[in-house]
């Protein structure tokens, strides 16, 4: 809009002017706002200012009443995140918070906080057909069915800590903060402030679905707190641009936003798919958005255990592999 001269306006039953139309628009709000006495090009006679569109319109942009904030649903944790290798997460609740955990994972507890089985979603009050449908998904991720709530309800603050199932590292995520949404792997969950819900992300596209390592189903976790995922080794948190993709071992990938586009590729020609060592695929992840990785999936660290109990029958022993003879 043209900056125009030759504007004028009452106040205090003085006319003042003239003036630029964007100077008319900021006096406004100091005189009698949108019921100013104003003046200038294409005008006959004084009109309040609310009756003409080119002043109302910058008026109403500009001096809208800001939107009130949204209620905040999720409680507010504080936390402290303890150890370099095999880490705990220790959780501060004040009266009457809670935080829920996957079953099993907690460590230790003060005497104020009240340890609750819930049947399918803890983070929502909802019938019995609710809890079997939320119950139903969890299943299908291969977790428990049952969640584990703890809450504090002493007068003062109460201690939990809940830890990591395997070497590896905890992260938390501000859900709020990440647009109220993030895609995980399945058996990365391990607590959360009660508000948070944890659900399930089918993958769209059959590729991904067939092959991506993680398979058809992974975590959805939304909500507006925070919410502590585990994975294996070191963590590196890569933010891609629009466009730009990063290829990488199927397993190693912890989480993403959901406007990452997740597909699968193959490795390679046939020679590098089965001898490369590096798996038949590849997952390739296209941004915009933040992704987390890990150097130690969970799978490569149990297969080299089970790999290393396979070869180490009858080690250190010359017998060893006579003695073998006689078990089969």
């Amino acid at each position: 809009m043209s900056d125009e001269q030759g504007w004028f306006y009452v106040r205090n039953g003085e006319t003042v002017g003239p003036i630029s139309l964007s100077q008319l628009v900021d006096a406004i709000p100091t005189v009698d706002g949108p019921n100013t006495l104003i003046y200038g090009p294409g005008h006959s006679d004084w009109t309040e200012a609310r009756h003409v569109h080119a002043i109302a319109s910058r008026l109403t942009h500009q001096h809208a009443p800001p939107k009130p904030p949204k209620r905040r649903v999720a409680d507010e944790i504080d936390y402290e995140i303890h150890g370099e290798d095999m880490q705990f997460v220790e959780v501060t609740l004040d009266p009457e918070e809670v935080v829920i955990a996957e079953a099993g994972a907690m460590m230790y507890m003060t005497d104020g906080i009240r340890m609750r089985t819930v049947f399918g979603d803890a983070s929502r009050e909802t019938g019995f057909l609710g809890k079997l449908a939320a119950a139903g998904k969890r299943m299908i991720t291969g977790e428990s069915l049952f969640l584990t709530t703890f809450g504090a309800e002493s007068a003062r603050q109460e201690q939990v800590a809940f830890g990591a199932p395997y070497p590896g590292q905890i992260i938390p995520m501000h859900i709020d903060e990440l647009g109220g949404e993030l895609i995980c792997q399945k058996d990365s969950f391990l607590c959360a402030a009660r508000g948070v819900e944890i659900g399930i992300a089918f993958q769209k596209r059959i590729g991904a679905a067939l092959f991506g390592g993680e398979g058809f189903i992974m975590q959805r976790i939304r909500g507006d707190g925070i919410a502590f995922v585990h994975a294996g080794g070191a963590i590196q948190k890569r933010e891609l641009e629009a466009g730009e993709t990063l290829r990488l071992d199927t397993g190693c990938l912890v989480a993403l936003q959901p406007s990452v586009r997740y597909d699968i590729e193959r490795a390679g020609g046939i020679k590098t798919m089965m001898f490369g060592g590096e798996g038949i695929f590849v997952a390739t992840l296209t941004g915009p958005g933040t992704v987390w990785l890990q150097s130690l999936p969970f799978s490569r660290l149990a297969g080299r255990i089970a790999g290393q109990f396979a070869r180490g029958r009858g080690e250190g022993s010359v017998l060893g592999g006579v003695a073998n003879l006689f078990e089969q």
